[in-house]
């Protein structure tokens, strides 16, 4: 098998249900593994005149704060402070209905104002990867797209992240959660699949290689009309991005083709992501993980003594990434922002954080 034959995809077969998406303008949510190309494929799908998504708006990983003796009454302002959502979104605390306890209706309340009433509302983040069926459980008619990297690349792609000025990527057992996150990602497609919910599948390097031929399978997933500018980053809106090194290249108004850069993973770690795309592809019979090259000759699968050591440490971090946010979601304000200032490092508590900033009202970027 050629590794340009190694990255296409057969999309499952069509939900036959009644269709109310176009009805009901969403939601839509975007989902890959980090550093996989989800941002990239925002500022394309954002280009279409009918699709409004926010930008890794994370209010999906908040449903503890919608729980008994949470901080619900002041969920906006524990979310804004995690994340930075409302401030790079540009929407106004105030502007969001007070009185909300409902999670669902919360998600609902600010992705359909920050889309408005005409275009497809929902959101991008790769933070979804092990919640998307909590999310089709909310909205049954959602629509999903999934953004596959070679797990190589993804590893590769964590690590120059973490080495450049940005240090959430640079925490503990990131490695671990690149890796093993992809598996897990794969685990939530595969039960959207078997509830024959609306997903579609896209990977990387297609997206890279041939942004046209991609962005018109996507319009026709979503039923809407195929617009040439979404195949293109050129005049595209980007405001919602962090500014930071490793978004240089999707804040750009290039596509930036593949290239071989300079090994970044140790042999140690480059030999255990090997062996796990050689299970994978077992257990598979071929078709994922989808690679960009093959592997090196002499690639063998992990043994059953490794795969359980690295499943139960996986399980510890997840476990340790779900207490953090769940303590944040209980945690008094005046205690979170005590932290932030006794901090050593201006280090947010969420990648996207965002400086403390004046609101402006709600309003989609053009």
């Amino acid at each position: 098998m050629t590794a340009s034959s190694q990255v296409k995809l057969t999309q499952p077969p069509a939900n036959d249900a009644a269709d109310s998406f176009a009805i009901g303008n969403g939601p839509l949510f975007v989902v890959g593994m980090w550093r996989s190309g989800t941002s990239l494929f925002y500022r394309l799908l954002n280009r279409h005149p009918q699709i409004a998504l926010m930008y890794e708006g994370d209010l999906g990983l908040f449903r503890p704060l919608f729980f008994p003796a949470s901080q619900k009454s002041r969920w906006t302002e524990h979310w804004d402070f995690w994340s930075g959502a409302l401030r790079r979104h540009g929407i106004d605390p105030n502007s969001i209905p007070s009185g909300i306890k409902d999670f669902k209706t919360a998600i609902e309340t600010v992705y359909r104002a920050y889309a408005g009433p005409n275009a497809i509302w929902g959101c991008k983040s790769p933070n979804y990867y092990d919640r998307m069926d909590m999310l089709h459980d909310m909205f049954p008619d959602a629509r999903f797209i999934v953004i596959w990297r070679d797990p190589r690349d993804v590893c590769r792609s964590v690590s120059r992240a973490g080495k450049v000025d940005y240090s959430w990527f640079a925490r503990r057992w990131m490695f671990e959660r690149a890796l093993f996150g992809c598996r897990l990602l794969r685990q939530q497609y595969d039960e959207l699949v078997r509830r024959k919910a609306h997903v579609h599948q896209v990977t990387y390097e297609e997206l890279v290689n041939d942004p046209t031929g991609v962005m018109q399978g996507v319009s026709e997933f979503l039923n809407l009309p195929f617009d040439p500018a979404t195949a293109s980053l050129a005049g595209g809106d980007h405001s919602a991005i962090e500014n930071a090194a490793h978004h240089e290249k999707v804040k750009s108004d290039r596509i930036s083709k593949l290239e071989d850069r300079d090994e970044v993973l140790s042999r140690e770690e480059l030999d255990r992501v090997e062996s796990y795309i050689r299970l994978w592809q077992d257990e598979f019979r071929g078709v994922w993980p989808t690679i960009r090259e093959p592997l090196r000759p002499g690639a063998t699968k992990p043994s059953a003594r490794q795969r359980f050591a690295d499943a139960l440490n996986y399980r510890r971090i997840l476990t340790w990434d779900r207490l953090r946010l769940g303590i944040y979601c209980y945690a008094p304000m005046w205690l979170l922002k005590q932290y932030r200032k006794l901090a050593k490092k201006p280090i947010p508590l969420s990648r996207n954080a965002a400086p403390q900033a004046e609101a402006e009202p709600v309003t989609r970027a053009s």
